[in-house]
């Protein structure tokens, strides 16, 4: 039993021992590795600007039209002729659809035979009045018959009218959900119109920015399809009262659409800009880390060597705009800052400059 104890001591004793000196080893490779020195992390860099910069309240919202409706029928029955191709412009009061009118036609001649006759009979009465071969009465109900009978091929008419189905403004049709031979009744979607030219942006905004806000302020606007550009509008209208459970008012901004680009339904990032310029100092937005703890940058600073480190500066951001950010305190105007790399930097960390790729602001490159 003794020497079964020793045995099992001296081989737990080698597992250990060589367990320990793989560790050793690897901590030694790890300590020569860290005592390398490491090569700089490539960055790019960009100066702070100190520019006139408007003030700004951002919002999302989205396009709705100026006019835009599903096209429906007053009267039920059978499509006789499609006036209208789908995506086509049409003006105001352009023919789309017809419906089938030839019992109607044929009821509209009856009754215009019926009011001519009538008009002969009213012409006669009054010929007959002053001759006192008339009575009053009988030629108070003859006047009435024929008013009566003009009502009827009017109504008829209007009746005929309304199976013409016509653009009530001018736009741009969608997609056409009937077909010649379908009969449909009111209310059934012939195909969608929409005025497209001016567009609307409905947004809201918390209640607390009321007093900046004013109508005919300029509005910039940008929309998922075109990242890139920058739609200026004027704030229109703004709701006159506050929504109880979210604090928010709703507005309403207008902006020209001429080549129809934006469409009604378009998600929008929306930035009102305020009254009166002030001067910041702007960075571009990819040179600020925002984090719960605090924003920070990096600043590229000369070593004393003749190298550049990055030094880890803690700022406070303010409003962003077109890829640049406000910093409002923890940095100056002329200072330079890292706008790409942040990521793989700590601070003191040996950087080299490489600006050959050209970035917007956005962080973007461009050839």
């Amino acid at each position: 039993m003794i020497k079964r104890a020793l045995i099992a001591i001296i081989l737990l004793a080698g597992i250990f021992g060589g367990i320990f000196a793989v560790k050793m080893i690897g901590y030694k490779k790890m300590g020569e590795a860290m005592s390398r020195p490491q090569p700089p992390a490539v960055i790019a860099t960009a100066v702070a600007k100190l520019e006139s910069w408007q003030p700004s309240i951002a919002s999302v919202g989205g396009l709705n039209a100026v006019n835009g409706v599903g096209l429906t029928s007053e009267v039920s029955g059978l499509v006789r002729e499609l006036l209208f191709e789908s995506g086509e412009h049409v003006s105001q009061g352009q023919p789309l659809l017809r419906l089938d009118d030839e019992v109607d036609k044929a009821a509209l001649r009856v009754l215009v035979a019926e009011a001519r006759l009538s008009e002969l009979q009213f012409e006669r009465a009054k010929e007959l009045l002053p001759k006192k071969a008339m009575s009053r009465s009988d030629f108070d109900q003859t006047e009435a018959a024929f008013d009566a009978a003009r009502a009827r091929v009017s109504q008829q008419k209007a009746i005929i009218e309304r199976k013409t189905v016509r653009a009530p403004f001018a736009g741009l049709l969608g997609i056409r959900q009937v077909d010649s031979g379908q009969y449909i009744e009111p209310g059934n979607t012939i195909v969608s119109l929409q005025s497209l030219d001016p567009i609307y942006v409905d947004y809201a905004l918390p209640e607390r920015f009321l007093p900046s806000l004013a109508v005919g302020q300029k509005v910039e606007i940008t929309v998922g399809a075109y990242p890139e550009e920058v739609f200026m509008g004027v704030l229109q209208a703004i709701e006159p009262d506050v929504e109880v459970a979210t604090r928010m008012v709703a507005m309403r901004a207008q902006l020209a659409n001429l080549d129809g680009r934006l469409r009604p339904g378009m998600f929008a990032r929306v930035v009102n800009l305020l009254e009166g310029e002030t001067s910041a100092v702007t960075v571009p937005r990819t040179a600020v880390s925002v984090n719960t703890y605090g924003d920070f940058l990096y600043l590229a600073q000369d070593d004393g060597k003749g190298g550049l480190v990055a030094k880890r500066q803690q700022v406070t951001s303010g409003d962003v705009r077109g890829g640049r950010i406000v910093i409002t305190s923890g940095l100056e105007a002329g200072q330079t800052v890292v706008r790409a790399g942040l990521v793989k930097l700590r601070d003191g960390q040996s950087i080299s400059v490489d600006n050959s790729t050209v970035l917007d602001d956005e962080g973007f490159s461009h050839p």
